[in-house]
């Protein structure tokens, strides 16, 4: 087999694009929550400043955006492969989409409330790969040298991408329709319940979680699918019940569940909502607790 040309110092020059990326995110994050202070207040002339806030939040995120992505490239391009084969990597390739996507979405203009925490959760994600999950560039381990590595966990990102903004809207529904903050007589929560009544309204807000996560739901099939075809390949074997591919088949599970009920008994509401956060929750703890502290075929954190 040829070797691997590695490129180390690249790699350094995409972590610098990475922390420029997070500098902007900062910067963004910070303008989408001061527009949703100017709108929660209920002076006409502070309020009148928010849409530009918005406008100026949004081309900070398409900044960072273009920057993230200039670094996700970079980084495979120093590891002559495609640049998600350890929890750096994907935490990297896998925030830059979900921003991608979200800034694709934002024609649909009701999620554009939730800028703020989009934006802000990517800084935390980002935060985490650089100094939790850093990795140098390494050689792909045997079992990963497959164009599945391509398709397999790329469809896993884009799924995750859509599940993680269909939770941002489920969030948004359980704090808006939450009796203690529509009683509490608390300062802070009662600017949260102003800011929550920008949003849309309950229904509104649930329909637009669901049509993200039928999306999702779609992509994780084939996620599923390809892992399967891609087990067979390497260990000759489709299934083996090792703990990445039990925990894939959980979160499988949960979303068939959330969209079954909502489609056939009519389980909507509440229960719903804290059914597609619980979904993305076992998302988060497959990717980092099931990669951290769990042995098996499917472990690449790429940390010792």
């Amino acid at each position: 087999m040829t070797p691997v040309a590695l490129n180390d110092s690249l790699s350094q020059i995409s972590l610098l694009f990475i922390y420029g990326a997070m500098l902007v995110y900062t910067v963004s994050f910070l303008s989408f929550s001061w527009q949703l202070t100017r709108l929660s207040s209920d002076k006409k002339k502070i309020r009148a400043g928010a849409s530009q806030l918005e406008r100026v939040g949004i081309t900070l995120l398409i900044m960072a955006d273009v920057l993230h992505g200039v670094g996700v490239i970079l980084r495979g391009i120093a590891a002559s492969r495609v640049p998600w084969a350890n929890m750096y990597e994907f935490s990297i390739t896998g925030s830059f989409i979900v921003v991608t996507i979200f800034l694709i979405a934002l024609k649909i203009r009701d999620i554009r409330l939730i800028a703020a925490f989009v934006s802000g959760f990517n800084l935390l994600i980002l935060g985490v790969a650089t100094t939790v999950f850093y990795v140098r560039v390494a050689p792909l381990p045997p079992a990963l040298q497959s164009y599945w590595l391509v398709i397999h966990v790329l469809v896993a990102v884009l799924a995750t991408a859509f599940f993680n903004i269909a939770a941002a809207l489920s969030i948004a529904y359980i704090f808006k329709t939450a009796k203690w903050v529509e009683n509490s007589k608390l300062k802070l929560v009662g600017a949260m319940r102003r800011i929550l009544g920008l949003f849309p309204n309950e229904e509104k807000l649930e329909r637009l979680a669901y049509r993200f996560n039928i999306i999702g739901f779609i992509l994780w099939t084939f996620t599923l699918i390809a892992g399967a075809i891609w087990a067979e390949r390497a260990w000759h074997r489709y299934w083996g019940w090792d703990t990445k591919e039990v925990w894939t088949f959980i979160i499988w599970t949960i979303y068939a569940g959330y969209l079954h009920a909502n489609a056939t008994r009519g389980w909507t509401g509440k229960r719903s909502a804290w059914l597609a956060v619980v979904g993305f929750v076992a998302i988060l703890f497959n990717f980092t607790v099931v990669n951290l502290f769990f042995k098996g075929l499917h472990v690449y954190s790429g940390l010792k």
